[in-house]
């Protein structure tokens, strides 16, 4: 049937695979469209789920075509003069129950992501799957003190959904990025369609489950799987779309922008990094460069908004190189399930051997190996496992502190004065995060309203799910998160007139 739910179609492929005595496949073979389970318009060729862990397949999903975005649009755009018309508690509703029902997913989320993604039990259960409670709840509490309408001369200035929003979604925090569009989006009233990373697409199947059901409308929310020029570059374009909300690689949003500048829609990106850690002369370092550095390794250094370059004062140069290499040390790459995995590995063989060049990269110029290089921990040969790695003797010109690497891997950098530091942290294409350590809370803050990035750290790297997140420069030009979140997918109007009756 057209609506089976992917998770059932899955289980009969496994069965009849069983009784064939071939290893069982999780195969998903539909997209979500217009509030069913439907096959693809065209026999479509499978996509390879690999296991970051043993660098086989472990499952498959269909390669989707501009035919099922187009499908996925239509049911979007008929859905949304209704659903932008439907009051605000009945939409709080049905994304609550999405909530609700996400909280059954979790298990199964925690496996796919130790597998699809290559991140740690710990790190999925503690981390990853909680991010959608996270963004739901924060979108639930915060939309009621937002204003809708506001009274000018005499005259009401209203926001109102945006429309259709494509949201366009990487792998490396997949239901983070999720959960931060869709559930803005849906909650204010506008209709989307998702086309999540084709390389971590089980944890997306199983959060469209949860929002199936809750029993949304038909057409509110849709998704299409497939690649980016296969699905990602048609949604882009598309003149039927309002908006596409993209998060990826720097690269990837230029073309983005590109494709979807013909139609003149609104394009939000959240984009790479090259996040510095500033190290004043009375920075704790003792407590700052395990904290920083722990930033940097969570989810295997995979964070856009990864401290990959750490700078500090030649005073204070060695001691920071030593305690950076002896919390690198102490990092536990482990393999699927490991309870005391640190780090688990990269997420693709593209991947590993990007992050493998960049570190012979560094070695050919000049950066000094203080703990990890090339190649992978003993003892891990299958999967795309990489060794903490971190330089010193770095120059802000090498390709190391430029290039997003993606990866466990930190550049410590050396200066002089503290106007060379902010002159360093700021030397970048990018501008998505920064931080700053001092032993002086107002000096830190001085050093940090310098930094352009648009975020600073600021002793610490705690998040609050209720400010906004987002960069300058190259890194993109989105808000996401919170109230300035929500806004993102909002428009105004001015009602102009003398209106009679009080809106």
């Amino acid at each position: 049937s057209s609506r089976l739910a992917p998770s059932r179609a899955a289980e009969s492929i496994s069965r009849v695979a069983r009784k064939r005595g071939l290893p069982a496949m999780l195969t998903y073979e539909h997209h979500y469209i217009n509030g069913a389970w439907v096959k693809p318009a065209q026999a479509a060729e499978q996509l390879d789920v690999i296991d970051s862990h043993t660098a086989t397949t472990c499952a498959r999903v269909p390669a989707g075509g501009p035919e099922d975005i187009e499908r996925a649009v239509e049911a979007a755009r008929a859905a949304f003069d209704s659903w932008s018309q439907t009051p605000m508690q009945e939409r709080k509703a049905k994304l609550a129950a999405a909530l609700a029902n996400w909280q059954k997913k979790k298990p199964k989320a925690i496996e796919w992501l130790q597998k699809e993604l290559g991140c740690t039990k710990k790190f999925a259960s503690q981390v990853q799957v909680n991010l959608v409670d996270a963004h739901f709840g924060v979108s639930l509490n915060v939309i009621d003190g937002l204003p809708m309408e506001e009274k000018l001369n005499d005259l009401f200035v209203v926001k109102e959904p945006i429309g259709v929003v494509g949201c366009i979604t990487p792998w490396n925090y997949p239901l983070n990025q999720i959960a931060a569009k869709i559930g803005p989006a849906m909650l204010v009233g506008c209709t989307v369609v998702l086309k999540p990373s084709e390389v971590t697409p089980i944890c997306a199947y199983l959060l469209a489950e949860a929002i199936h059901e809750a029993g949304f409308p038909k057409g509110v929310f849709n998704m299409v799987l497939g690649t980016g020029p296969g699905c990602g570059e048609h949604l882009a374009a598309h003149p039927q779309v309002d908006m596409i909300s993209f998060t990826g690689s720097t690269r990837a949003g230029r073309r983005i922008s590109e494709v979807a500048a013909a139609t003149l829609k609104v394009v939000r990106t959240e984009l790479g990094g090259k996040s510095a850690a500033v190290m004043l002369d009375d920075a704790p370092l003792d407590k700052l460069v395990p904290e920083f550095m722990q930033q940097l390794m969570n989810n295997s250094g995979q964070s856009c908004d990864a401290l990959s370059r750490m700078l500090v004062p030649r005073s204070k140069y060695d001691e920071a190189v030593q305690r950076a290499k002896d919390f690198a040390e102490k990092l536990k790459v482990g393999g699927f399930g490991d309870e005391k995995a640190s780090m688990g590995p990269l997420v693709s063989e593209v991947q590993w051997e990007k992050v493998q060049g960049l570190i012979q990269k560094g070695i050919e110029e000049g950066a000094r190996v203080v703990c990890g290089g090339p190649g992978k921990p003993e003892g891990l040969g299958d999967g795309f496992y990489v060794r903490p790695t971190v330089f010193a003797d770095v120059k802000n010109n090498m390709t190391i502190a430029q290039e997003e690497i993606f990866g466990p891997v930190l550049s410590i950098i050396p200066y002089d004065a503290e106007s060379d530091a902010i002159a360093i942290a700021n030397d970048t294409i990018y501008g998505l995060n920064n931080a700053v350590g001092s032993a002086d809370a107002d000096r830190a803050l001085s050093v940090a309203r310098r930094l352009r990035s648009g975020t600073v750290m600021i002793n610490g790297t705690a998040r609050n799910m209720e400010v906004p997140f987002g960069g300058l420069k190259q890194s993109g030009n989105a808000r996401e998160w919170g109230r300035l979140g929500i806004e993102e997918y909002l428009v105004t109007k001015t009602l102009a007139g003398r209106p009679k009756a009080k809106l």
